[in-house]
């Protein structure tokens, strides 16, 4: 089936056993078969790494901070990161960190 004729995928599309592993000979990208329980290893996988990785290089989850800004330094902040290869997230850490670090 090609992508013009897939149909759409929505939140309310049923989840379900679309192909049957055990009798079709379904090729992972290394060219392995894909088996029912490689299938679900795959997803037990998925589910444990869920979010983004933590900045400790750890298994653990990284605190997060969260505060308002008027929506002109947003868009300067976004305008500095865009110019400079980096997410706001990545901007607004760097500032905190070169001030945290100036403190005894």
């Amino acid at each position: 089936m090609n992508d013009e004729h897939r149909p759409a995928v929505t939140p309310d599309s049923p989840i379900g056993p679309d192909v049957d592993l055990d009798a079709e000979d379904v090729r992972l990208a290394d060219g392995t078969r894909l088996t029912e329980q490689r299938a679900a290893e795959i997803v037990d996988e998925v589910r444990r790494r869920g979010g983004r990785p933590s900045l400790t290089g750890e298994a653990a989850a990284s605190p997060r901070i969260a505060f308002r800004v008027t929506p002109g330094v947003r868009d300067r902040a976004a305008q500095v990161a865009a110019r400079e290869g980096k997410t706001v997230s990545q901007l607004a850490r760097e500032a905190l960190e070169a001030r945290v670090a100036t403190e005894p």
